[in-house]
């Protein structure tokens, strides 16, 4: 009963246990961290054309092609238990038959906001601050490779400045044609990625300490297929944003 592989035992079983209820403890407190993410996510410019959105696209297509600015402060999403998080941007639309079709989202753009301790990534957001790269150096005399921080000394993660950004992914539709769709939706969204506990997604609604996102959203129409871009200031919604020329009110 007491033999060495029974001690051993009851020592791993008492690790594990104070183990996971240190994590839950962890991943439960960060409901006491207040919340107050605000964003402004405007329109810069929309361009619907006809042709191949990949390289290995088979057939031509209408896609568009969005450039945006984004102004938001993410930096209270930032506490002892936030490893990182993966922003995004998506724009939804209503289908071609939004009687039988449910409406198309598609992501346009995303990028990684690290913690001062998360892991370098390729897709990690570059502070705006100049400078502000994360660098990769050798020392002289071990000749091993060190990473720096991803921002510079005084630096919170979670300031987003872009301005004209280009998307990285296109917008393309099952149906091959997204010119003159009305009614579009450019929104910004995240991923919290904890340490330790569960993924937390965007919240719009205020619950206990963590307050709704502010902004992050901005409504525009699709122009009509000439291949030429319909820049911001020929654009305005009845919501007192921004509207395509051309496009039905």
């Amino acid at each position: 009963m007491h033999n060495t592989l029974t001690r051993v035992q009851n020592v791993f079983g008492f690790f594990t246990s104070v183990a996971f209820a240190a994590a839950a403890a962890i991943a439960i407190s960060v409901l006491l961290s207040p919340q107050a993410p605000t964003a402004s996510l405007e329109l810069r410019s929309v361009q619907v054309v006809k042709g191949r959105p990949h390289y290995y696209s088979t057939k031509r297509e209408e896609y568009a092609h969005i450039k945006f600015d984004l102004d938001a402060d993410l930096t209270t999403l930032f506490n002892w238990n936030t490893k990182q998080i993966f922003l995004y941007i998506t724009a939804s639309y209503p289908s071609s038959d939004p009687s039988t079709i449910p409406p198309s989202e598609a992501v346009i753009w995303d990028a990684i906001i690290p913690s001062n301790y998360a892991p370098w990534h390729q897709n990690t957001y570059i502070h705006p601050t100049p400078k502000a790269t994360t660098k990769v150096k050798k020392t002289a005399k071990k000749g091993k490779k060190e990473i720096g921080k991803a921002y510079p000394a005084g630096a919170q993660p979670g300031i987003i400045k872009l301005d004209g950004q280009k998307p990285k992914y296109q917008i393309t539709d099952v149906s091959s044609k997204i010119a003159d769709r009305s009614n579009a939706t450019l929104t910004l969204h995240w991923n919290i990625q904890p340490w330790v506990g569960a993924l937390v997604w965007t919240n719009t609604k205020t619950v206990g300490r963590w307050q709704g996102l502010q902004g992050g959203e901005a409504k525009f129409n699709f122009p009509p297929l000439k291949g030429t871009e319909v820049k911001k200031d020929e654009l305005k919604t009845e919501t007192g944003g921004e509207r395509n020329r051309g496009s039905p009110a």
